[in-house]
């Protein structure tokens, strides 16, 4: 793939976000763990928050990453970032506008397939980012896009309600920035490839009984 840049200005365009950003990272990462604190208590009007914070993170993504910095090596950053940002208004419209996604604690394999898509994305994605030669800050943190749409994914499968809407943009998203695995040597982002084929079992069902539910048997 020929890419307009090249591996060393991909990684200086981290370097420079997270040096611009700095401290921003950490209420980036503690505002994920909120979400998880919000699902886990299962509330139903945590729905509008947990959106809102979704909605925050894709138009952080869109204006702070895309527009601000990715622009400067790749003019197809305009175009990502709007996207993005139309991901950004799915969650705000749907999600706490009009209040159709809530979220909670699953016991079946879809829950276990998202709380593993979650640990990846707080933990294990940086942890790997270190063990592939990626030092901060020419590293990707959360909140920027490719261990953010891993979690966002995560969480999304862990709705309770019909996600399809706001999970196209995420989809996207796993299917473009997975290539930056094999073009650009950022391997952990193929969990960003494996995130995104989960997230589109996920899309094919209506209802969250899905291809993740395990059956169970009637009993009486």
């Amino acid at each position: 793939m020929n890419l307009p840049f090249t591996p060393a200005q991909f990684f200086d365009v981290f370097a420079a976000y997270n040096t611009a950003v700095w401290p921003a990272q950490i209420p980036l990462k503690l505002a994920a763990l909120v979400v998880l604190w919000w699902i886990y208590r299962g509330n139903p009007a945590s729905g509008r928050w947990i959106s809102a914070v979704l909605a925050a993170l894709w138009a952080w993504m869109a204006v702070v990453y895309h527009f601000a910095f990715f622009t400067a090596i790749n003019k197809a950053a305009w175009l990502f970032g709007a996207v993005f940002l139309v991901g950004a208004l799915a969650f705000l419209w749907r999600g706490t506008i009009l209040h159709r996604l809530q979220f909670g604690i699953r016991g079946d394999a879809r829950g276990w397939a998202a709380y593993a898509l979650i640990v990846f994305a707080l933990a294990v994605y940086p942890a790997l980012g270190q063990a592939f030669g990626t030092e901060y800050p020419a590293a990707p943190t959360f909140g920027l896009p490719c261990p953010t749409t891993i979690f966002t994914i995560g969480v999304l499968l862990l709705a309770k309600s019909d996600a399809r809407a706001v999970l196209v943009v995420p989809i996207l998203w796993a299917a473009v920035g997975s290539t930056a695995a094999f073009a650009l040597g950022v391997y952990q982002d193929l969990g960003l490839l494996v995130a995104g084929l989960v997230g589109l079992l996920g899309m094919r069902h209506k209802r969250t009984t899905s291809a993740f539910s395990i059956p169970t048997t009637p009993s009486g």
